[in-house]
């Protein structure tokens, strides 16, 4: 249920940050300039997702507003907030702030299943791959949700489309570091965001929010 994940993630969010939820399976109304052209359960998802974004909003006293999808298929925020909408199957969950707050967001979450052998080498560098431990798959899927969060975090501010090789991700227990392994600008090379990560009822969850003025 998203109840139970949204709580395991209130527990772990900066203070300030608004939490929203909703079933991704049940159907909800878009609000205008928010439809897109997909299949039915593509556009259910898409309107659970601002369900929960609005919901999040709320949340933190800010004004419910239309989230149409911008070109490049990120969430077009209304002036003054950024955010970030994941989901799965099951789970629908968005986090949103203030924009003099908050420069990014980055939420994902994933079902908590191995992550196929075959993709490895597309998402993890080798001294990720080399990491990975005694329970390889679901690492490497921690990893790959780890790093879809980062870049989610990082996106408003560099709008630049890159591949897995240009994060390298450390995990320890609760946390996770996202280092660039090359220049995005405005992050140098080697500039490091941090993120949390968690597992319950069934998901993966990491996020990596950056504050005002570059402190991840």
């Amino acid at each position: 249920m998203s109840a139970v994940l949204a709580e395991a993630l209130r527990r772990r969010l900066p203070a300030g940050l608004g939490l929203g939820w909703a079933d991704p399976r049940l159907p909800v109304p878009v609000w205008p300039g928010e439809a897109i052209a997909a299949v039915p359960a593509r556009q259910t998802e898409f309107a659970a997702g601002r369900w929960a974004a609005r919901a999040a909003m709320a949340g933190i006293g800010l004004r419910a507003a239309a989230i149409p999808m911008g070109a490049d298929r990120a969430p077009v925020w209304p002036l003054g907030v950024t955010g970030s909408i994941s989901h799965s199957a099951s789970a629908c969950l968005a986090v949103v702030g203030r924009a003099e707050v908050w420069d990014g967001i980055g939420l994902d979450i994933e079902p908590a299943t191995a992550l196929a052998p075959e993709l490895w080498a597309a998402v993890l560098d080798a001294a990720e791959q080399a990491a990975l431990g005694e329970v390889p798959g679901l690492q490497a899927k921690r990893i790959f949700t780890a790093k879809e969060a980062a870049y989610k975090a990082q996106y408003p501010a560099s709008r630049a489309l890159f591949g897995f090789e240009a994060l390298r991700i450390g995990m320890d227990l609760a946390d996770f570091t996202a280092t660039f392994t090359q220049a995005v600008p405005p992050f140098a090379a080697g500039h490091c965001l941090r993120g949390v990560h968690f597992a319950a009822d069934g998901h993966l969850v990491s996020l990596v929010v950056i504050a005002a003025g570059g402190e991840a």
